[in-house]
């Protein structure tokens, strides 16, 4: 199975040397071995068009990202964006995921408020990959700033990686059920629609 996977950011992605946590975590869900490359959304190679009936701002743009998955020979799209405070998104991410008109099978995700708060769900995940005990967060989806929390805990470690290499690692150690009870509205709906793939 080849699978587009298209997100935001080094963080999700990865880059020529390391996985990207998103990445990462597609692997872990899925029920079978999967060749991932990956696309950041903004990418000017994938241009959104208006047409009438289509909807608007990620609706389009995913619909865009499907259409050329599907011509670029994937046998299925992984996209996650980031809520960071629009409450429409999750609804247009919701219409992309269930439109019919494009066949390619589809994962679609929106991280509340950011992906950031996906890496903040198991403090045992966290106590291992910082190499410290670190106490069970606040609800990963209610805080305000999760990049500002996850840097300050890697901060607070000494450990000398950086983010994306923590993030990756996290996403490797995390108990799944743990990150889909905790991140309901955002990695848990998504972690359905992988498995589903």
């Amino acid at each position: 199975m080849k699978i587009l996977v298209v997100s935001e950011g080094k963080h999700e992605l990865g880059d020529a040397e390391h996985e990207g946590a998103l990445v990462v975590l597609v692997r872990r869900t899925l029920t079978k071995p999967a060749e991932c490359v990956t696309e950041r959304i903004s990418d000017p190679k994938v241009r959104v068009h208006w047409r009438c009936g289509e909807g608007q701002g990620f609706v389009r743009r995913t619909l865009a990202w499907i259409r050329f998955a599907e011509r670029n020979g994937f046998d299925a799209l992984v996209l996650v964006i980031d809520q960071d405070g629009y409450a429409e998104r999750e609804r247009e991410i919701t219409t992309a995921q269930a439109d019919t008109r494009l066949t390619l099978p589809r994962a679609l995700g929106v991280a509340i408020r950011t992906f950031d708060a996906w890496m903040l769900a198991d403090e045992r995940a966290l106590s291992q990959c910082l190499g410290r005990e670190i106490s069970r967060q606040k609800d990963p989806e209610g805080i305000r700033d999760p990049k500002h929390v996850c840097r300050q805990l890697l901060d607070g470690s000494g450990n000398p990686i950086s983010q994306a290499e923590f993030y990756a690692a996290t996403a490797n150690a995390a108990d799944l059920n743990i990150l889909a009870e905790r991140c309901p509205r955002g990695f848990a709906p998504f972690a359905a629609h992988v498995r589903g793939l």
